[in-house]
């Protein structure tokens, strides 16, 4: 089985490593602003999955800059992503966002845009943002699916059917839009082929996905149900064998954009073993190497997911 990673890809495309610069957009989102609802998605931190981005205090260039001076320190890097991570980042006027898109592509070293966001708030005039911008500079949009599963969509309070996931694929498909899908393993009272299933349901209509393990943090109100003893999170060895077989059923030419996931450390619930990610890392590798002895696979390395 071959395992298309996110650094090949990278390498493949701009010709050396590439590494992403988390930025704030400083927006919100619809399931918390009253438009869908204030508490969003049950699973979601008060930081809206941003806690490592850059100071949303600073501007969009200052940001970068600030982001870059870390990466570099650390790696020698020369290319970069800008990444709007926090919240909906294409939940805003689109003045503004042509503003913010422009700002964060300036740059001769950042090679792409990437934009997180929700199905549902990619209207007409934002496709032909990103559609004019994907002409300069490639643009990579990221949908939070979690699950194809309605009841397990009600749960976590997503908002939204899995035919406004289809119809927003399709029309990022539609201008050239690279799309990766974010996936959660471990979703309460799921089973292990529904998780499979939502899985290869993702990766069959994007170009790249994210695997991510179910995390409890603290300030949501998932931590309430899991104090409460409604579920119970994965184990290591129940992860790495439901992440394995999902990669077994993925198409080959969908890019694994990550494996595991980090949590804030100082927000982390449950379950404790994922805040040591290189352990981690060697345990899905252990269980790749077991699958290849048994099944004469050929997986790649894992390393480390970007």
């Amino acid at each position: 089985m071959y395992y298309y990673s996110l650094n090949e890809y990278l390498l493949k495309t701009f010709g050396e490593k590439v590494y992403k610069l988390s930025l704030s957009g400083n927006m919100t989102c619809p399931n918390r602003d009253g438009t869908l609802g204030t508490g969003g998605c049950i699973f979601c931190s008060a930081g809206g999955s941003g806690e490592f981005s850059a100071d949303k205090s600073l501007s969009v260039t200052e940001q970068i800059e600030d982001a870059k001076r870390r990466i570099i320190n650390k790696t020698g890097c020369k290319k970069f992503i800008a990444y709007f991570q926090p919240f909906t980042n294409t939940y805003a006027d689109v003045g503004y966002l042509r503003k913010i898109y422009y700002e964060a592509i300036a740059p001769e070293e950042i090679v792409a845009l990437s934009v997180a966001t929700r199905p549902d708030c990619l209207g007409g005039d934002v496709l032909d943002l990103l559609d004019e911008i994907n002409k300069l500079k490639p643009v990579w949009v990221e949908l939070g699916l979690q699950t194809i599963h309605k009841s397990s969509a009600d749960y976590i309070r997503r908002g939204y059917e899995l035919e406004v996931y289809d119809k927003a694929v399709a029309d990022l498909r539609k201008i050239g839009v690279y799309v990766i899908t974010h996936v959660i393993l471990g979703l309460p009272n799921e089973t292990r082929e529904q998780m499979i299933g939502s899985a290869v349901y993702a990766a069959e209509r994007s170009d790249g996905i994210k695997l991510q393990l179910l995390h409890v943090l603290k300030g949501t109100d998932l931590l309430g149900d899991y104090n409460k003893g409604s579920f119970k999170t994965l184990s290591l060895g129940e992860y790495a064998d439901i992440l394995c077989e999902c990669i077994e059923r993925i198409p080959r030419g969908t890019a694994i954009h990550r494996l595991t996931g980090d949590g804030d450390k100082k927000l982390l619930a449950a379950p404790m073993w994922s805040a040591d990610k290189k352990m981690v890392l060697n345990t899905i590798n252990r269980e790749f190497a077991a699958r290849n002895t048994v099944q004469g696979s050929k997986y790649k390395n894992i390393g480390s997911d970007t």
